[in-house]
This record gives structure tokens, sequence and C-alpha cells, in this order.
């Protein structure tokens, strides 16, 4: 069969791929936990961490050579860092600029979309015209390095570093979410939003921080990303639209679901790699939503955010 040869090899980079749609997902998933709102712009606060990280990259590497030991920690934790702060910045402009005007007029759901969609237009022009139209690869920040091999495929440095930084996240996450107070608050909101006001939930600044929270996230992928493929103002579109796939897949509205919905979209994502064409890759994710969606429509973990404990 097509996988018998070559699966763990394909593996490898499925779980690298899925762990960076899992940290989009999450975001995706967030916002419409607390709104019920489908933020299509997140692919963009995606996109503004890869471009912060490649910035900081450039202006801390050195052309021509490859940092090495405790420099190469700090550039990566510093391009990590400039991509999560600039995500979550554009993250909270977005919801103080074009959502929480509409939700303080009692707007429509419609309406919503269509701002989300304008949004994410405006943002994927601007940064065209600001940061050119043409690829990028982010400058080396560490040497790509075969660690170790796992049933022969090769596991480098930078899948580590994707894999390993994810990871983290995400265990933060689900901890900040279900055992602090912020955490409280964003479930009491996801839950019944005007009886968590009634009982002094300050409803705004928990949408801003939900939204910070996703922005941080997203960023930090965009960066992550960047340093795996390539940096391109179009590089949001694709990888946002998987990701929704995978909140969706995972259940939309549940943290964790989103978690497993992108590892197990990219997962598949890369093993189908062996059975079929590279041109069919993109379809797959959506055929692996579909089928999943036949058997079960609220998606694999289909809980509230409000309800997930």
């Amino acid at each position: 069969m097509c996988l018998t040869d070559h699966f763990w090899q394909f593996l490898v980079p499925g779980i690298t791929l899925g762990s960076l749609y899992a940290l989009i997902a999450i975001g995706y998933t967030l916002v419409y936990g607390v709104l019920q709102l489908i933020n299509f712009a997140h692919s963009e606060v995606f996109m503004t961490g890869g471009f912060a990280g490649l910035f900081i990259a450039q202006a801390l590497a050195t052309p021509g050579s490859t940092p090495h030991g405790a420099r190469s920690v700090l550039f990566t934790l510093a391009g990590l860092f400039g991509g999560a702060v600039f995500g979550a910045a554009v993250a909270f402009l977005l919801e103080r600029v074009a959502y929480r005007p509409l939700r303080r007029r009692g707007a429509p759901r419609l309406v919503y979309l269509i701002t989300a969609i304008g949004a994410s237009l405006f943002l994927f022009n601007l940064a065209g015209k600001l940061f050119g139209r043409d690829r990028t690869d982010v400058p080396a920040l560490y040497t790509n390095r075969v660690v170790f091999t796992l049933f022969g495929a090769q596991v480098r440095v930078q899948q580590l570093v994707i894999v390993g930084t994810a990871v983290v996240m995400m265990l933060l996450l689900d901890r900040v979410v279900n055992r602090t107070r912020l955490g409280s608050g964003i479930r009491a909101v996801a839950q019944d939003a005007r009886t968590a006001s009634l009982m002094g939930v300050n409803v705004d600044r928990v949408v801003s921080q939900t939204f910070v929270i996703g922005g941080l996230l997203g960023g930090a992928a965009g960066f992550l990303f960047g340093t795996y493929l390539n940096v391109h103002y179009q590089m949001g579109f694709l990888p946002g639209i998987k990701a929704f796939a995978a909140a969706v897949l995972g259940g939309i509205g549940n943290i964790r679901g989103a978690m497993l919905g992108g590892l197990l979209l990219g997962v598949a994502e890369s093993l189908s790699q062996s059975c079929v064409s590279s041109q069919w890759i993109d379809v797959v994710a959506f055929v692996v939503l579909i089928l999943v969606l036949m058997f079960r429509p609220t998606g694999i973990l289909g809980r509230s955010l409000g309800r997930a404990a």
C-alpha cells in the first residue's frame, strides 16, 4: 500500500504542520466560543506574526552566518516573542475598531461576518502594499541539523522547535482557561454573556482578552510558519482556511477540539502525499472535514467553550 514504505517519513512533518494548524485554530475557536463569531481576519493576524518575526530575525541575524548556542536560543525566542506581540496587537485593534462598535449597537450576525471579511481583505492588501509581494525566507536562527531518527525518519531541530513550542503554548492555554480567574471569565461569557455581566464580569474586557490570547498564539504560529516555509503577504489565506477547518473538525468552540483537529488535519494532509498527487493535497483537508461531519456534525469534541472543563 502507499503508506507502508514511508509512513514515518510523512508522519513527522505532518505533526509539525498539524501543530501550526492547531495554534491558528485555537484563535478561531476562542472567538467563536465567546462571540459566536467566525473571525476570518484571524488569518491576517497569523500573517502579521510572520512578518514581525521576519523583521526581528533580519535585525538580529548576521547575513551569511548561523547563530549557535545561547545566541540561537535568544534569537529564536526574540522572533517568537515579537511575532506573538504583534499578532496580539493586531487582534486587539481588530476587536476595538471592527467588532466592539457592532456589538454595542447590537448588529446582526451577518454584519459581523461581512466586517470580518472586510477586515481580512484590508489587512491582506495593506501587507502587500507595505511589505511587498515577494516571498521572503526568514534568516537562519539555528542550525537545522538532524537530532535523531524515528523509525528511519529524520527529526530536525526546526521540527522540534515548532512542535515543542506549540505543545508548551497549548498546555499553558489549557491551564489558563480551566484553572485561572481569566479563564473563568472567558468560560462564563461564552456560556451566557448577559448573566456573566450581571454577576460582575466585565464582558468587554474579557472579549478583548480573548482576542489578545488568540492573537498571541496566531502571531507565534506565523513566526514558526515563516521559519518552516517562508513569509508572504498571502501566507495567511490557505493555512487560515485549513485551521478553520481544523477548528470545525475538532468541534468549533472547544479548545481541546481545535488542538486535536489541527494535529489530525496536518497528519492526514502529510500522509496523503504518499498516495495522491501534490496538486490534490489541499483538497485532502476538506475531504477529511466532510467525512467527519457526515458522522459527527458537532465535530470530534463538540462541546461549547463555556461548558468545557
